[in-house]
């Protein structure tokens, strides 16, 4: 008897959503790398790398383009014939996709038919595009964190189960890990954390820290208002809500543990005792890849670990004293309602001003903590979890309005 032939798996139709980001362009990295294995339907981006864009859409002929400044949209067209002509097509050889502009760009581009779309924008404005994702039915690939946390009960109200996979490295490390045991059998979920540029630094030596310093993170290759987040640890804090909201874990049973290596991206521990941990050297292709096709995952997206070679791995506990961003997570998280919302609002409006040079570092959380704490003991605050979106725009707009007077304040 001859075997049946093996059936070719179908393209997964991916939709990118801050594609000339570090996640969308380590996510095209990916499948320039296994093009039989997807088809780009829709790339969406803020507009400041036109070149970058039309580079990708004549690469990939993606049916739709959303540009999130209306007034790219004439820099992104000659921007694809002078790529078209680079190179060498001809009229005809290549189609011009559909093009939408404006701050509904990428809502319109995520909602667009998929099966997959990873959301790699930065900061809360990717709310109504991961609620449009869903509400089309996609796979949302989410490493726009900040979306899940001021909209938690909003994205998972409107989630299908396991209609959300983390692209996070420690979310998808964590969701590696859970499949080793029955949730009932899970004591803890551990996040590591790499420390950033200023683990060893002292209070005082925080304090003169420069948006450079800042910046010069020693593992990752980050945006940079997440590898400020990075350093000030608020990156874990969001983390830690995000990985509450994902697992429904309760706080007091999620930990973070320093680790500057960053080989291990997190690890689950069981009521046996046993620890079991994902790890890999730090590459985001790794996590971006699995979002693009879990449970499944795909041949040689990065290099292994070399254990032919002798390495150390250091663990240490979080100094809350010096970085009390996480704690202060979880007070927001705690407290739930439109609590995350203000954390993550206020902290995007101190990064700003951090990196604009008009505060200095330590104010960033400083700021976020008296916000959230007005916020959670003030008329504005929504409890529970039947929140809108209304209610989740009003906190994010009292959350920067209050970051900005607090800093004008202490000016």
């Amino acid at each position: 008897m001859t075997a049946a032939p093996e059936r070719r798996r179908q393209a997964r139709r991916v939709v990118l959503l801050g594609s000339t980001g570090s996640i969308g362009t380590q996510a095209l990295d990916v499948i320039e790398r296994h093009r039989d294995r997807f088809e780009v339907v829709g790339v969406a981006a803020g507009g400041a790398s036109i070149e970058v864009l039309a580079a990708q859409v004549l690469a990939h002929q993606p049916d739709i383009v959303g540009v999130a400044r209306a007034s790219a949209v004439q820099d992104l067209q000659l921007a694809l014939y002078a790529e078209a002509g680079r190179r060498g097509y001809s009229a005809g050889e290549y189609r011009l996709p559909k093009i939408v502009a404006g701050p509904e760009a990428a809502t319109r581009v995520a909602a667009h038919p998929a099966d997959v779309v990873v959301n790699g924008m930065t900061g809360s404005v990717g709310l109504q595009p991961t609620l449009a994702a869903l509400a089309a039915g996609s796979v949302l690939a989410l490493a726009n964190k900040e979306s899940l946390i001021a909209g938690g009960p909003l994205v998972k109200a409107a989630a299908a189960p396991g209609q959300i996979v983390p692209v996070d490295s420690e979310h998808s490390a964590l969701a590696q890990c859970l499949l080793a045991g029955q949730r009932a059998e899970v004591r803890r979920l551990v996040l590591t954390a790499s420390g950033g540029p200023f683990r060893r630094a002292s209070e005082a030596d925080l304090a003169a820290v420069t948006p450079a310093q800042a910046l010069a993170h020693p593992t990752w290759d980050m945006g940079p208002v997440v590898t400020v987040n990075s350093a000030t640890m608020v990156n874990k804090g969001l983390e830690v809500i995000e990985a509450h909201l994902l697992f429904d874990f309760p706080f007091d049973r999620i930990d973070v543990v320093i680790h500057p290596q960053s080989m291990v991206h997190s690890m689950v521990e069981f009521i046996d005792g046993s620890t079991i941990a994902q790890v890999s050297p730090p590459d985001m292709r790794l996590p971006i890849a699995l979002g693009m096709t879990w449970p499944e995952r795909l041949d040689d997206v990065a290099p292994g670990c070399d254990w032919t070679t002798a390495s150390s791995w250091q663990f240490e506990p979080l100094d809350d004293r010096r970085f009390p961003a996480v704690a202060l997570a979880k007070r927001a998280g705690t407290a739930g309602g439109t609590a995350p919302a203000v954390f993550n609002a206020a902290n995007e409006e101190c990064v700003a001003a951090f990196l604009a040079g008009n505060i200095g570092f330590t104010e960033i959380v400083r700021t976020v903590s008296a916000a959230v704490e007005a916020h959670v003991g003030g008329s504005a605050f929504v409890s529970g979890t039947d929140l809108t979106l209304a209610d989740v725009h009003t906190a994010e707009h009292w959350a920067r309005a209050e970051a900005t007077r607090l800093l004008e304040a202490n000016s």
